[in-house]
C-alpha cells in the first residue's frame, strides 16, 4: 500500500528539492514532481530482486520524462502503469495470473486528484494495458454528457468493456503474447495441486461417515496442508499481486492508478479491488474541507481491500493530525510531500524518483525476520521537500 500526503503553504514555491540519500542528484532545477510505485505486495525472491527493482525504475523514468515535459498527474501516473504492466515480472498486464479456465482477465483503475474523476476496467480480456482503458474512459467521462444527455460510464467490465477499448482506438491484443512461460508454468502447476486437493477432500468426505471424529480431525488437517500449497506453489515468487502508483505534478495535483491480473486460479469474471472505486486507489486534492492532498495505491487480496474501501480510509486518516504533528509545526513554512508505505506480506517492492533526481530510488521492503506474514506489518517512508522559487 502507498500513500502520498503533501502540506502546502500559499507562499512557498514549487521547486522540488531532491530526496535525501545515495542516488539522488540535480537533474532539472526547473522541473517539479515526485513520482512512487509499487511492484505487488507479496514475495519478491532474492533471485529476481534486480528484475522487480529495475522495472520500478523504468517505470519512474517514465513518468518523470512525462513530468519534465509538463505534463499533468493523470498522465505520468498513466505512463508509469503502462511500464509496470508491460513486465513479464508483474502481475498486470503482460504475465498476468491466469484463472481457473487458463485465461487472463485483468482489473485497473485511476483517479484524478483534481476532478476527483475515476476510470476503471474489470475482468478485461485482451487489452495489453489495461490502465490505457481506464485512463480512457476517465477521461471521456470529463468531457461530459453523451448524446441524448447520457451518464458516460466510467466502469465497465468484461466483453463490454473490450469492445468499448476497440470502439476508442484501443487495440486488442492475443492471449498468446500476454501469457509467459511463468504464468503458464505456474498455472499448471496450480491446476495439478487443485487436481490434488479436490481428490483428498472427496477422499474426506467419503471416510467422513464412517470414521471416527478423531480420525475425521486428522484427515481434514491433511486437506489444509493441501490447500495451503495451491496458493503459491514451490516459487513464492508467482504470489505478486496488483501494481500500482502515485504522482504529484507541478501544478500540485495529484493522482493514483492500480492495475492487476487477479489472484491465481480466480473464478472467471471475479473483480478485485485494483476496480473498485475506493478500494484500489484514492487521490484527491487538498480543497476548502481537505487540509492535505492525498494519493493511495493498495495491493493485496482483493476481497479484503473491497470490504474495507482500504484506499478511501487512509486518505481520510491521513487527514487527520497524528504522530507526524510534530514534523509538520517544524516545517510549518515549507511545502512538503510525505510518502509512505506498508505491507503484512512478506515483501513489496517500492521505486520512488523526484522531478530533479538523475534516477529512481529502489527499495524492496520485508518483514523483519520471525515475524509472520498476515499477522506482522511493516511501515517506512521518506519527506520530499519542496523549496522557494528563488532556490
Amino acid at each position: 500500500m502507498l500513500m502520498e500526503k503533501m502540506i502546502s503553504s500559499a507562499d512557498e514555491g514549487q521547486t522540488c528539492s531532491p530526496l535525501a540519500g545515495p542516488g539522488s542528484g540535480p537533474h532539472n532545477r526547473g522541473a517539479v514532481g515526485f513520482v512512487l510505485v509499487h511492484a505487488g505486495a507479496g514475495y519478491h525472491s532474492e533471485s529476481k530482486a534486480k528484475e522487480y527493482k529495475h522495472v520500478c525504475k523504468r517505470a519512474c523514468l517514465r513518468a518523470v520524462d512525462r513530468l519534465r515535459a509538463g505534463a499533468l498527474a493523470v498522465e505520468a501516473v498513466t505512463a508509469a502503469l503502462v511500464e509496470l504492466e508491460d513486465s513479464p515480472f508483474t502481475n498486470a498486464g503482460t504475465g498476468s495470473n491466469l484463472n481457473l479456465s487458463g485465461e487472463i482477465e485483468c482489473d485497473a483503475s485511476i483517479m484524478d486528484g483534481k476532478s476527483l474523476h475515476y476510470g476503471a476496467v474489470g475482468a478485461l480480456s485482451g487489452i495489453k494495458n489495461p490502465v490505457l482503458v481506464a485512463r480512457r474512459l476517465l477521461s471521456e467521462a470529463q468531457k461530459g454528457k453523451l448524446s441524448a444527455g447520457r451518464i458516460p460510464p466510467c466502469f465497465l467490465a468484461g466483453k463490454g468493456a473490450q469492445h468499448w477499448a476497440a470502439s476508442h482506438g484501443i487495440p486488442p491484443c492475443p492471449a498468446e503474447k500476454m501469457a509467459t512461460k511463468f504464468s503458464l508454468s505456474a498455472y499448471r502447476r496450480n491446476k495439478r495441486k487443485m487436481e490434488v486437493a479436490e481428490r483428498v477432500e472427496a477422499e474426506c468426505y467419503q471416510t467422513k461417515r464412517a470414521r471416527q471424529a478423531a480420525e475425521n480431525d486428522r484427515d481434514l488437517g491433511s486437506l489444509a496442508r493441501v490447500r495451503a500449497i495451491v496458493d503459491c506453489g514451490e516459487n513464492r515468487s508467482a504470489c505478486l499481486d496488483t501494481v500500482g502508483a502515485i504522482v504529484v505534478d507541478q501544478e500540485g495535483n495529484v493522482a493514483a492508478a492500480v492495475s492487476s491480473g487477479g489472484l491465481a486460479m480466480k473464478h472467471p469474471g471475479r473483480v478485485g479491488q485494483a476496480a473498485h472505486y475506493g478500494c484500489g486507489c484514492w487521490a484527491q486534492n487538498a480543497g476548502n474541507a481537505v487540509p492535505y492532498s492525498t494519493a493511495v495505491s493498495t495491493s493485496g487480496c482483493g476481497e479484503h481491500l473491497v470490504r474495507t474501501m482500504l484506499a478511501r480510509e487512509c486518505s481520510t486518516a491521513m487527514q487527520a493530525e497524528d504522530a507526524h504533528q510534530a514534523l509538520l509545526e517544524a516545517m510549518q513554512t515549507k511545502f512538503i510531500m510525505e510518502f509512505l508505505w506498508s505491507h503484512t506480506t512478506e515483501s513489496m517492492c517500492i521505486g520512488y524518483m523526484s522531478a530533479q533526481d538523475s534516477k529512481a530510488k529502489t527499495h524492496i521492503s520485508r518483514l523483519p525476520p520471525g515475524t509472520v506474514a498476515g499477522h506482522s506489518l511493516a511501515i517506512e517512508g521518506g519527506v520530499c521537500r519542496l523549496g522557494n522559487k528563488s532556490d
